[in-house]
């Protein structure tokens, strides 16, 4: 069974929500959505205070190429345009609108049919998936139009599909491969289209043999789709670390991206959000949430209006357990602490994990002991232990010639550590540093 070839753990994979299926929780009181929601430029709000507005209407327009616009999830009036505290952490310029019903925009088919046809041309596909918001799903929220226009000189000649989930404990895309295959494998067919490429793969861990077994029998009936069934192994969802596991090649170290190497890599999420927004006229305004815990009642996968409070997730799935020590979005290796659980689900909430406070204790570090287990685990050939301490040190131009920037903060290094050292905290100071340095000295140059 295939797997990436270079560093990777294993930690327990704690999927306890794996044989729940997707609930529709409940609208929100009020819902809250961020500019920002995407790698790339903020939205730019294109309406104000006292709008009225429906489910799937535009609320934001794209702030440039690389950006996605945002669309109500609610019907109801724009109450606010003010600031929220997002899952970084940060206050974040934010529409606020008061739900009164649930009236969707009459473009969009709400209907269960499922539309396998796509006349479309490329270019139409990808203007389409542009102007429905879609961006990855998996966390990162790159808008997906951008990475199905390749800059000149590079061609794809496949599609991978990353439906891994190698985070522990999520489960939303096991569960969308379990309960909407067809519309996931459509989903493919139409971005094979758009990228003008005859083969697909779609990437799924071992861990998930039903997954496998269903993909694989439904894919039967779509020409150049291949199901390819991995080891289980951490970080494999990384997008470099998934092409070398299904066809074997490797990402140089940046500015190369997988389109260098032939190939666009896209979220199973992502997936059936371009078969929803292609196919049925459908922007992105909701998705699935993994809500789990071992302390916690009902451990359970959400279908949630994005705006929604993560407390509502919470309360949801049987309330905040005695014993919480963190609720962290995402998952325990590469999510980050919610510094406030009224903030609201945006398109790159994969899961909201509860931690009970004995398993959320930091150990107190002590000195490296020089073991090289961080460099061993680090699947982009880094020296986590040399470039945390070069953070620490504020080594800044060092810093960014020891590649500080080919890290994809996955935390095996930290995981691995036997001296509890927080590498990733410092690592991920080094990047944002260095990010700064490398921005002004461009700025400069032109």
């Amino acid at each position: 069974m295939k797997t990436f070839r270079i560093g990777g753990v294993h930690p327990d994979d704690k999927k306890l929500s794996a044989g729940k299926a997707i609930e529709r929780l409940g609208l929100p009181r009020q819902a809250v959505f961020p500019l920002s929601q995407h790698i790339g430029a903020p939205a730019t709000a294109v309406v104000k205070k006292g709008d009225e507005v429906k489910v799937g209407t535009k609320i934001a327009e794209a702030g440039g190429f690389v950006s996605a616009p945002i669309y109500s999830s609610v019907s109801g009036k724009v109450n606010k345009i003010d600031t929220v505290t997002d899952a970084s952490g940060y206050r974040k310029p934010a529409i606020f609108i008061d739900v009164d019903g649930d009236e969707w925009e009459a473009s969009i088919d709400r209907s269960e049919d499922i539309v396998k046809e796509c006349t479309l041309l490329p270019e139409e596909i990808i203007k389409k998936i542009s102007a429905a918001g879609v961006v990855g799903m998996g966390g990162a929220c790159f808008p997906t139009h951008v990475k199905l226009s390749p800059p000149p000189g590079c061609k794809a000649d496949c599609i991978i599909i990353n439906a891994v989930e190698c985070e522990p404990y999520l489960t939303a895309d096991h569960r969308l491969m379990l309960e909407k295959p067809e519309q996931i494998l459509i989903g493919v067919t139409i971005l094979m289209k758009a990228a003008k490429v005859d083969k697909a793969y779609i990437g799924i861990e071992s861990n998930k043999p039903d997954a496998i077994a269903l993909m694989t029998q439904k894919a039967a009936e779509f020409p150049g789709i291949e199901v390819v069934p991995l080891k289980v192994k951490y970080p494999q969802g990384g997008e470099k670390q998934l092409i070398d596991a299904v066809i074997g090649r490797q990402v140089p170290a940046p500015p190369a991206i997988p389109i260098n190497v032939g190939a666009i890599v896209q979220n199973v999420g992502t997936v059936y959000a371009v078969y929803e927004a292609v196919q049925k006229n459908k922007p992105l305004f909701e998705r699935i949430v993994t809500v789990t815990g071992k302390s916690l009642k009902t451990t359970s996968n959400f279908l949630v209006r994005m705006g929604t409070p993560i407390s509502q997730l919470i309360d949801a799935a049987g309330g905040m357990p005695e014993d919480t020590g963190k609720v962290i979005s995402g998952g325990p290796m590469m999510g980050k602490a919610l510094a406030d659980i009224e903030s609201p689900v945006c398109k790159g909430t994969s899961g909201v994990l509860l931690i009970n406070e004995k398993e959320a204790v930091r150990r107190e570090p002590s000195p490296c002991i020089r073991c090289a287990k961080c460099v061993s685990a680090c699947p982009m050939g880094l020296e986590p232990y040399l470039i945390a301490t070069l953070s620490v040190n504020g080594m800044w131009e060092r810093l960014e010639k020891e590649s500080v920037m080919s890290c994809i903060e996955c935390g095996s290094c930290q995981f691995t550590c036997p001296s509890h050292r927080p590498m990733l905290d410092y690592i991920r100071l080094g990047k944002g540093k260095v990010g700064a340095m490398i921005k002004a000295r461009n700025m400069k140059k032109q």
